[in-house]
Formats: C-alpha cells, sequence, structure tokens
C-alpha cells in the first residue's frame, strides 16, 4: 500500500481559466447547507465553543460543538433554532447518549447535523448508535467516526452514517499513535485517498493539516470537509486561556484525550500544548478561503471539483527543502 502524507506531496497545476483568483467560488454543499468553505474546527473544548458556535452559523461556517458539557447539549439545539441558525452537536455511545436521543425527540428538536465523536469509531457500537439516531430522529444528517479504513467507511455507511470522519491520531495534540502503536499518524492523507475511494458519500479528513495547502490536498484526495484543530486553535475567540512567556502571547490548547479533558491521568491519549495567539479567527478563516481560492486558480477550474482532477507528485517530505 502507498502511503504518504501532507508534505509529501505536490499537486501539479493546471491552464488557468479565471482572470482572478476572486472568481474561484470554495463553498462546499455539506448536508442540508452550504459553507463558505470546506472548513470545519475540530468539536473539541480548546477550539470551539457556544459563542464562536453561533459566529459560525450567522457567517455560514460549519461547526460541530463538543460533547463534553452534556447537560448543556439540548438548550444549545434550542438556543440556536430559536435564532433560526443551524444545530450541529456531538454525541458520543455510552447508555446515557441514548437517553439525549429520546430527550431531543420528545422536545420536539431534531439537530441537523449530528456527530458520534469517538477515538475508534469503527464498531458495533457506534453502528448501534447510528440505527437510533436514525430510527427516532430520521432527518439528522449523521457523521459518523472516526475511522481509517475503507472497510469501516462502508459499514458505517451502510448502518446509515451520512458522512465519516477519517483520522486516528494524526493531530498535533494526539499521542495515540504513540501510546497505542496504532493510528493514520504520519499517513493520513493516505488513508484520506483510501477512505475516499470507498465512500458513496460526504468523508470528513480530521487531523494532521498544518498548512492551508492541506486543505486543497484533503478535497484532491477525497475529503468533503476538512476538520482543523490547531491552525484553529489560539485565536482570541478560541476558549482556551491567554498566557503570556516572555512577551508573547500564548492560549492553551489541548486533546480530547488529555489528562486536562478527563480530568484525570487515565486512558490518556492527548496532551496540552500552548499555541500562538493568532488574533481574530475571522482573518484566518478568510485568509483560509482566499488560499483556497488560488488552489482553485492552479487547478484550472472555477470551484473546489477541479481540485479533485489535478494530478500530483510524491516528493517524500521534500517539500520544505530550500526554505
Amino acid at each position: 500500500m502507498d502511503t504518504f502524507d501532507y508534505d509529501d506531496i505536490q499537486l501539479i497545476p493546471s491552464k488557468c481559466i479565471i482572470k482572478s483568483r476572486h472568481d474561484a467560488d470554495p463553498s462546499i454543499q455539506f448536508g442540508p447547507h452550504r459553507f463558505n468553505i470546506p472548513v470545519v474546527p475540530a468539536n473539541m473544548e480548546s477550539v470551539i465553543d457556544e459563542p464562536l458556535a453561533i459566529w459560525l452559523a450567522q457567517n455560514n461556517y460549519f461547526y460541530v460543538m463538543h460533547r463534553f458539557q452534556p447537560e448543556n447539549r439540548l438548550p444549545f439545539v434550542q438556543h440556536m433554532h430559536s435564532q433560526d441558525l443551524f444545530a450541529s452537536i456531538s454525541v458520543g455511545i455510552k447508555d446515557a447518549e441514548y437517553e439525549f436521543i429520546d430527550q431531543l425527540k420528545a422536545a420536539g428538536e431534531t439537530p441537523e447535523y449530528i456527530t458520534i465523536d469517538v477515538a475508534h469509531g469503527h464498531s458495533d457500537y457506534v453502528i448501534n448508535m447510528i440505527q437510533y439516531i436514525k430510527e427516532n430522529l430520521p432527518d439528522a444528517f449523521v457523521i459518523a467516526g472516526n475511522v481509517a479504513t475503507p472497510e469501516a467507511v462502508r459499514d458505517l455507511e451502510n448502518a446509515g452514517a451520512d458522512a465519516t470522519k477519517v483520522g486516528v491520531g494524526p493531530g498535533k495534540a494526539c499521542i495515540t499513535k504513540l501510546k497505542t502503536g496504532f493510528g493514520t499518524g504520519g499517513w493520513q492523507l493516505a488513508a484520506v485517498r483510501l477512505c475516499g475511494k470507498a465512500a458513496r458519500k460526504p468523508i470528513i479528513a480530521d487531523g494532521g493539516i498544518r498548512h492551508n495547502g492541506d486543505i486543497a490536498k484533503s478535497i484532491r484526495f477525497g475529503a468533503s470537509m476538512v476538520m482543523i484543530g490547531s491552525m484553529l486553535a489560539g485565536h482570541q475567540e478560541s476558549p482556551g486561556n491567554m498566557i503570556k512567556i516572555d512577551g508573547k502571547d500564548y492560549k492553551q490548547y489541548w486533546g480530547s484525550a488529555s489528562e486536562v479533558q478527563k480530568g484525570a491521568y487515565r486512558n490518556v491519549e492527548g496532551k496540552q500544548m500552548l499555541v500562538p495567539f493568532r488574533g481574530s479567527i475571522k482573518d484566518t478563516l478568510k485568509e483560509m478561503e482566499e488560499d483556497l481560492q488560488s488552489s482553485i486558480s492552479y487547478a484550472g477550474g472555477k470551484d473546489l471539483e477541479s481540485i479533485r482532477k489535478v494530478d500530483y507528485v510524491v516528493v517524500k517530505n521534500s517539500i520544505m527543502n530550500g526554505d
């Protein structure tokens, strides 16, 4: 099996057909809504909170609210719907989560998007949860993950998932690959390619994004949406605390399986770190949009679909040579 990651790949330009990159359309239809760009902040407590979710929804960006304050999820859905905004939440697979689905149904609240957020998503328990959500909230767009193989994508799609999330441990705050020996760290982009070939429904590439150009590479190899953690942490709107070191500002960023998140050192597969303060997330998202427009112009098209058609070369980690 050919394996490679983001820094191993360069996309090859095609003849440009637009006068300006601003003529390129980087928007994506994902489930019931169309979004400005194929980017979603990671559903981590250090990346997303309710005020940021509201702003993202108001400004036509996709979001997935984390599941780490479960008692707030029903009020969150109700609050979003009271503002005529879409609700996108996360659930797990414990018994209490089935009760939560029952609560949503009883309240007459169907979130537009429900993400089943499990570290190892190729599981009978995830399949059971997909089926339960589809039986009780049939209009919800169900995202299931995380997975690493074509077999997993097929199994979750066959169970009723509307999209699958690909990536096991490639993120900057994740140490699954070190603690367990398993994962897609170092070959995440190849995993996206493999899973994308098997998928009949959208996939989300989750983790391992270090540069804006990696978004275009994810699209090239089959992703409809790209989930980003560390690059969308560290902003003014990010939940983490601000810390000043040697006159420079940083913000806290931690993995969902970290000791910080769990509140205890058990089954820890994540870590806490500091990321440089980046100002407003609005500017970062705008830069991502403009860089994607440039990618589309290099791909020789007018929209994201053109990126899927370009050739590429494997350069095996020499992309930064000469810098």
